[in-house]
C-alpha cells in the first residue's frame, strides 16, 4: 500500500481515534499532509496528546518554510476503496481484550498481550531497544506515560479499529489500521502532473462530502466529492478548534474547504500483531513517538 515507511505520528482527537477511519492513521511521516486552517473562534488552550491520530496529523502546522506551492489545477479522479475489516473472530476477541486493558490502564495485563520480541520501525529502521522488555518499547512508542493518559487512549483507538492488512516484511504479521485501496502508480502520476508531492494527498473517508467556499462550516457548498484521492493545500489561517477545516483542491481544480475529519492521510502510524501459540499478540509499531 504505497509508502508503509513514510512514518508519521498517528492518534489525536481520541474520540475520532476510537472511531475507525482513515489510516489510518494512519503512519510526523514524510507524507504528512498540510495543516488544517480556518478562522479561529474563541481559541482555547488545550493539551495535545503525546501520540496524535490521523486527524491531528492533518491539523499539525508546518513550522518550517516549504517550497513554493504548485498552483491548483484539475486532476484525474483516482478512486479509493475503504479499508476492510480483518476477518478473524479471534482477532476481534483480542481487540476487545486490548480495549478493556487500555481503558483500565492496566500495564501488567498489557505486558501479557505482548509478543516475545517487539519491533519499532522508524525512518532509520528498527529503533526498538532489544535489551528492554517489549512492553517498555511499546510504552515509549505510544506514550503510555504521557500526562492525562493520552497514550492509553491512543492504544484504545488502535483496539477499536477492525481493519488490518498483512505486513509483507514480516512473516505472519498484520498491521492496523489498514490503508485505503488504490493503485500507487496513479498517485505517482497525480503528483507528477500537478507538480506536488505524494505527501500532499489524502483521501475522502466517504462519498458525498461537501466542499465549501470558505473555512466556516456554514459557507456555501461549491462541490460534492466522491471516494477518491484529494489534494490538500496548506492554509496559513489559524484553525478553528470547534470546527477545524482543511483547504483542498477538488478534481475539478476548484479550491475549497472540508471538515478536517473528512480527509484521511494515505499512511499513518500502525500497531502490528502476530499469533504466538495460537493467540494474538502485539508484535511491533510502525511510526510512533520518536
Amino acid at each position: 500500500m504505497g509508502h508503509r515507511f513514510s512514518i508519521a505520528v498517528t492518534a489525536a482527537v481520541v474520540a475520532l481515534a476510537a472511531t475507525p477511519a482513515f489510516a489510518q492513521s494512519q503512519l510526523p511521516r514524510p507524507s504528512q499532509l498540510p495543516p488544517a486552517g480556518g478562522q479561529a473562534q474563541q481559541p482555547q488552550q488545550q493539551q495535545r496528546p503525546q501520540q496524535p491520530t490521523p486527524l491531528q496529523q492533518l491539523q499539525q502546522p508546518q513550522q518550517q518554510a516549504a517550497p513554493q506551492m504548485a498552483p491548483p489545477r484539475p486532476y484525474k479522479v483516482v478512486a479509493v476503496g475503504v479499508p476492510k475489516p480483518f476477518s478473524d473472530p479471534s482477532f476481534e476477541a483480542f481487540r476487545k481484550r486490548l480495549g478493556e486493558v487500555a481503558q483500565k490502564k492496566d500495564r501488567k495485563a498489557l505486558a501479557g498481550l505482548m509478543a516475545k520480541t517487539f519491533f519499532w520501525l522508524g525512518e532509520k529502521g528498527d529503533i526498538a531497544d532489544k535489551k528492554r522488555p517489549a512492553i517498555d518499547n511499546l510504552a515509549k512508542a505510544v506514550g503510555l506515560d504521557a500526562q492525562g493518559g493520552t497514550g492509553w487512549e491512543v492504544l484504545g483507538g488502535y483496539a477499536a479499529d477492525p481493519t488490518a492488512a498483512p505486513f509483507p516484511e514480516r512473516k505472519d504479521t498484520i498491521c492496523a489500521p489498514a490503508g485505503p485501496e488504490f493503485n500507487p502508480q496513479d498517485l505517482e502520476a497525480l503528483a507528477k502532473t500537478t507538480g506536488t508531492e505524494e505527501g500532499d494527498w489524502g483521501f475522502t473517508v466517504e462519498a458525498g462530502i461537501e466542499m465549501r467556499a470558505g473555512a466556516q462550516p456554514n459557507s456555501a457548498v461549491v462541490e460534492k466529492l466522491g471516494m477518491h484521492l484529494v489534494r490538500v493545500m496548506p492554509d496559513a489561517a489559524p484553525p478553528n478548534p470547534q470546527a477545524p477545516m482543511l483547504r483542498i483542491v477538488a478534481p475539478s481544480g476548484k479550491v475549497g474547504f472540508v471538515p478536517a475529519d473528512a480527509i484521511s492521510p494515505l499512511a499513518g502510524d500502525e500497531l502490528c500483531y502476530v499469533k504466538e501459540g495460537g493467540a494474538w499478540k502485539i508484535a511491533g509499531m510502525i511510526g510512533g513517538e520518536q
